[in-house]
């Protein structure tokens, strides 16, 4: 028989009014599931995310059932019936735990899923983990209650148990031993082993955890073998300590060597298996010093497994995580690059950003040039396209820089501070809100360079082109509809910007996306290894091509992407009849440029300043936009919820009442955190 022992531990909480339970057969498994049916309806808030209704209601049940005998031994034999007419070994090897069918199948599968649910067995143990949490969205009051509030019912319940039931012990070892064989299997994946540096020392724990698990199989019936059993339980436990070791390694290195949606995949489901055979084993092992805290733990994952098993959107943000944090990663490196300190790193900030004006006014006279021609709207978007990237990768490789692009960039690197991963003891959130003041002056000081360029040069070149030509590039209801084009409340320019502020974000995204694998992959190894490259090029000529390419790859796509985001969206525009487009800051105050000399200055103070209103309006959006986004991520990648730092508005707040210069320019004195005080 199954023997349930509880620790007595006292609640003492109000006391609602008492209720007797009725007492339930034994091998009553319908009556017993339908009591624990009832029993969760009890603690269930009216709104899910109600967490203090919900808690107040539980702390109300564990005190009746510490008063009500009755009750409590009801509840106790509608589980102990449910445990006997079910199959534990699914709900402890499968649920929770990434599929074995890869990304791919896995994601078809939930889609399926999604349209005919699958059919549940209902001898399975998850069948009852369904009835009785059968709303979708009770995982959340679940994981909302006090955690040290479900250790506490699940010890007065007497989940600290002596097991002597057969049937159960059986059912556990079964599951321990499925376990140990895939984890065997994914510890000597490919994504894993070429990472090693040592790969024998590596994968040796994943093959002696199984060899132990098999030993603990084949002695565990043998009359007189209780010390023996003892050792191995303890030994495969150490050994699967060994195992998270070594995928640790992996992870800290993931910076070095990169990471691929394929390997992240792996580490998910192994990470979930040695998880699951760490909590059998501590029921296992015996030596009444259960883990509850796991065991709640393992009980949320459960819970929120069932709920949420069809869920494309829970099954793509777990499978991602990882990769986005390694793209992310490489974008907080670059956005180093974007964050000054001194007054000499500003003023470098200032002439690079003004170098990148210089070609974007080049590149808004030839997209104007380009828009003269009668073609195909494809064909005058991929002209657009090619425009915009040539003249990106052209800022990109002379040094300059593009006040937009920063933005995703920098947010990286300011999600990088809350790293937990980097920081045990917590963010800095003093020093945090000093960075966040320089990146706002930086921003601020490549917007100026660029503007500051773009407008005058511009103009300049608007005219030259007359006097060579005479023509104008714009001219009459063309230069009118020009200005408008840039006005917040006669165009949709505003809605447009948003449009532009997530395609940088997206082609920033996508240049994180390729650092990340041209490390992984080792591209610049592989290359150095083609005998075509080697007999083509000098070695001086080799190593230049290989260095461009280690460290520029991410940057030469993102800003070809770029460059055909923003070509192709008109065209996509006209081609499906809807208002899709772009407005791009240092693009909307060159056509500014362009229009006011077309129209020989007959433009009146009010509507110059009205158009200015509405570039501003658009530069602001486009930071805005990408910024949030690359942030969002950024941090949604490393597992941080803002919401646990809610001190640091205040701290951003109180620094910018002090020192509010301090996020439009530099000072000699370079600003401790203490001061913040």
């Amino acid at each position: 028989m199954l023997r349930i022992t509880r620790k007595k531990k006292e609640v003492s909480h109000t006391s609602p009014a008492r209720q007797q339970a009725p007492v339930l057969p034994l091998h009553s498994g319908s009556r017993s599931l339908f009591f624990l049916v009832e029993f969760i309806k009890k603690i269930r808030p009216s709104h899910p995310r109600n967490f203090e209704q919900a808690e107040l209601r539980f702390k109300a049940v564990l005190y009746q059932l510490t008063q009500d005998k009755s009750m409590l031994f009801s509840l106790r034999k509608s589980l102990l019936s449910q445990f006997l007419h079910s199959n534990i070994v699914i709900a402890l090897s499968e649920s929770g735990i990434v599929s074995s069918r890869g990304f791919v199948q896995e994601l078809m599968g939930k889609l399926k899923h999604k349209l005919i649910p699958e059919l549940q067995n209902p001898d399975n143990f998850l069948y009852v983990i369904n009835k009785v949490f059968y709303k979708q969205r009770d995982h959340i009051w679940v994981s909302g209650i006090d955690k040290n509030l479900w250790a506490q019912f699940f010890e007065v319940l007497g989940i600290q148990v002596n097991l002597t039931e057969s049937q159960l012990i059986g059912q556990l070892q079964q599951a321990l031993q499925i376990l140990s064989h895939r984890v065997t299997t994914l510890g000597l994946e490919k994504e894993l082993t070429q990472r090693y540096e040592n790969v024998e020392g590596a994968i040796y724990p994943f093959y002696e955890q199984n060899r132990l698990v098999t030993e603990y199989i084949t002695v565990k019936n043998i009359a007189g073998q209780e010390e023996q059993i003892k050792s191995l339980l303890t030994n495969i436990t150490e050994t699967l300590y060994n195992c998270n070791q070594s995928i640790q390694w992996i992870k800290e290195h993931r910076r070095v060597s990169g990471t691929s949606l394929a390997q992240t995949y792996v580490l998910s489901r192994l990470q979930q298996q040695l998880e699951r055979m760490f909590i059998i084993l501590d029921v296992l092992d015996s030596n009444n010093q259960f883990n509850t805290e796991r065991f709640v733990d393992y009980f949320h994952v459960v819970v929120k497994n069932e709920n949420r098993k069809n869920s494309i959107k829970e099954f793509l943000s777990e499978n991602t995580g990882y990769l986005a944090y390694q793209i992310t990663e490489h974008g907080s490196r670059t956005g180093e690059r974007y964050i000054t300190s001194s007054k000499k790193e500003f003023w470098r900030m200032f002439r690079s950003a003004a170098g990148g004006g210089v070609i974007i006014s080049f590149i808004a006279i030839i997209k104007n040039l380009l828009g003269k021609m009668k073609l195909a709207p494809f064909w005058q978007g991929f002209l657009y396209s090619s425009n915009y990237s040539l003249g990106f990768i052209l800022i990109q490789d002379t040094g300059s820089t593009l006040a937009t692009k920063q933005p995703a960039y920098t947010a990286s690197n300011l999600a990088s501070s809350f790293d937990s991963k980097k920081h045990r003891e917590g963010p800095d959130l003093r020093n945090l809100a000093i960075t966040i003041a320089k990146v706002s002056r930086t921003q601020l000081a490549s917007f100026a360079g660029n503007l500051l360029v773009v407008f005058p040069l511009t103009y300049l070149l608007a005219v030259l082109f007359f006097q060579m030509t005479g023509l104008k590039l714009a001219e009459d209801a063309a230069a009118r509809q020009m200005l408008k084009d840039q006005q917040p409340f006669h165009s949709l320019a505003w809605v447009y910007a948003c449009f532009t502020g997530f395609f940088l974000f997206l082609s920033g995204l996508i240049a994180g996306y390729v650092e990340n694998h041209v490390v992984y992959g080792r591209i610049p190894e592989r290359i150095k290894q083609l005998s075509s490259f080697r007999n083509a090029f000098g070695e001086k000529r080799q190593y230049k091509i290989v260095h461009y390419i280690e460290n520029n790859l991410g940057a030469l796509v993102g800003n070809i992407a770029l460059g055909f985001f923003l070509g192709m969206a008109g065209f996509l525009g006209k081609t499906f009849g809807i208002p899709f487009d772009i407005r791009h800051i240092t693009i909307s105050a060159a056509n500014t440029a362009i229009a006011f000399f077309g129209l020989d200055h007959s433009v009146s103070a009010g509507q110059m300043a009205y158009t200015l209103l509405g570039v501003f309006g658009i530069g602001f959006l486009n930071f805005a936009v990408s910024f949030g986004l690359a942030f969002y991520l950024a941090v949604k990648s490393r597992g941080v919820r803002l919401r646990n730092y809610p001190e640091l508005l205040g701290i951003i707040y109180r620094y910018l009442r002090r020192f509010p210069s301090d996020f439009i320019r530099p000072h000699t004195h370079m600003r401790r955190p203490e001061e913040l005080q």
